[in-house]
């Protein structure tokens, strides 16, 4: 627990600073840790079988190459450059061609993997560059969510939670614990929203929308721990102490995020 409290606290130390200052720092920051997410989805795969280097490269060159993509606009417009599309589908199914002479070597399941491993991590951090640059508030407002529904979740399961909620993907998960953290998720965020972003918005509505999101971060965070028990590891990575990878800290942000834009037109 101590050395969970000391990694969060160093993380926000970190991240506060970047998130505020915005532009390419920001950007640069957002790379860099989609990069690393890339990173263990590979590295949890390869413990079942390696990839080829070759086709490794083009997944960091793929996501590092999007990243930058739409970086200092700050219209919410998100455009796919099809281009970039392209040739990831070529970068990954023809190396098949070439690379599957000894027996699955690299197949099409492999090849499947990459391209999806890679459109998840572009797109989610991509977005979360644009939801920045379009507005400093939105974003806090889902981190709010995130972390106010993820945290009250865990000390809420540790004190009370008795109801396993999904014990053969995530047995330390309580049903209890699921609904405290949705429901100061919640509460803390709606409150940002209405006093800070717009106190003109129906209430019930916003309770609503709010709701919604938190309950999709922690449906992604189940999504993640079962692709976790699909290669049998216990985290990502270990380069967080106490919180285990990047994918183990942000995963029910990335889905919140590609929630949020589903409903921001009616926010």
């Amino acid at each position: 627990m101590k050395k969970r409290v000391i990694s969060a606290i160093f993380m926000i130390l970190i991240f506060v600073p970047i998130l505020l200052l915005g532009g390419a720092t920001f950007a640069i920051f957002m790379t860099a840790l989609s990069l690393l997410g890339l990173y263990e989805f590979i590295h949890i795969r390869e413990k079942k079988k390696p990839f080829p280097l070759i086709v490794k490269l083009f997944a960091y060159i793929m996501v590092f190459a999007f990243a930058f993509m739409n970086f200092n606009q700050n219209v919410f417009s998100y455009n796919i450059d099809y281009h970039v599309i392209a040739f990831m589908i070529f970068a990954f199914l023809i190396p098949m061609l070439f690379l599957n002479k000894e027996k699955d070597t690299y197949d099409i399941n492999d090849a499947l993997y990459l391209i999806g491993s890679v459109l998840f991590m572009e797109l989610a951090f991509n977005l979360i560059v644009l939801i920045r640059n379009y507005n400093l508030n939105y974003l806090i407002y889902l981190l709010l969510i995130t972390v106010m529904t993820d945290t009250f979740a865990y000390l809420t399961g540790s004190y009370i939670g008795k109801t396993p909620l999904a014990p053969d993907i995530s047995p330390k998960k309580t049903v209890e614990g699921l609904v405290g953290g949705l429901l100061m998720g919640t509460f803390v965020a709606t409150v940002f929203y209405f006093e800070v972003i717009n106190p003109e918005i129906s209430l019930v509505f916003l309770i609503f929308i709010t709701f919604f999101l938190a309950l999709v971060g922690q449906l992604g965070d189940l999504v993640f721990s079962s692709i976790k028990r699909t290669f049998q590891v216990k985290d990502y990575s270990d380069l967080i102490p106490g919180h285990g990878g990047i994918l183990d800290r942000l995963d029910s942000l990335v889905f919140i995020v590609l929630a949020f834009i589903l409903v921001l037109g009616i926010l």
